[in-house]
């Protein structure tokens, strides 16, 4: 599981990356916005440990930009600012938790885990409905007896509407979450994955909404 951990103390920053990595983390460091912010577009993060008053670009700004371009990625803000305003702006610009400075790292461990649980990154099954679910480890889709193997891209397309269920998924927010910055795929390439995830899972698992995106159907 892939980290970017965003921090400028580089103390604190190393004591960090050796836990996370001792934990079994993958931890890429960055120790200014503008460094984490290429990193995180040459490359996926499962989830992002951010502290806000980092040089060039702050955290508050880094996740506002990451947002304005459709980037969704569960992230912590660790940082020593407590007043009731900087929860709200950090909780508005869409951070998961806030973890003060100073910090224990059994809390920084216990947060972790609960941000693992809530966006079920731990599982190493996506389920999709009661026969069926998307298996990590294999990158298959199981349809009760049957096993389908996707491609990467399939797969990943299919996870990120599964955590997105509940809401329209943009062409825009698809190509930022799933491809590279150097990849963005075109509007036909984008429409030929769709088509054959629906003849995986019928053509009603989604719902082309037009001019706005897509939706899926549980």
């Amino acid at each position: 599981m892939k980290i970017l951990l965003l921090e400028d103390d580089v103390i604190l920053s190393e004591i960090l990356y050796e836990h996370l990595s001792e934990k079994g983390y993958d931890v890429s460091s960055a120790y200014d916005g503008e460094d984490a912010y290429e990193k995180i577009i040459n490359s996926r993060f499962d989830f992002m440990l951010f502290d806000v008053n980092v040089p060039l670009l702050n955290g508050f700004e880094l996740l506002r930009l990451l947002g304005e371009q459709h980037v969704n990625i569960p992230t912590i803000f660790i940082t020593s600012l407590d007043s009731a305003h900087d929860l709200k702006r950090g909780f508005d610009l869409g951070c998961d938790d806030y973890l003060k400075k100073p910090f224990d790292l059994v809390e920084l461990d216990a947060r972790i885990n609960h941000l693992l649980r809530v966006h079920n990154l731990n599982s190493l099954h996506v389920v999709i409905d009661a026969k069926s679910y998307l298996d990590k480890l294999t990158y298959e889709l199981v349809k009760g007896e049957q096993r389908v193997k996707l491609s990467k891209k399939d797969f990943e397309i299919i996870e990120y509407f599964l955590s997105h269920r509940e809401r329209i998924i943009s062409h825009d927010e698809l190509a930022a979450n799933i491809w590279l910055d150097s990849e963005t795929p075109s509007d036909s390439t984008l429409r030929t994955y769709i088509k054959n995830i629906r003849i995986y899972l019928g053509k009603d698992f989604i719902t082309t909404i037009k001019g706005v995106g897509y939706r899926v159907n549980i």
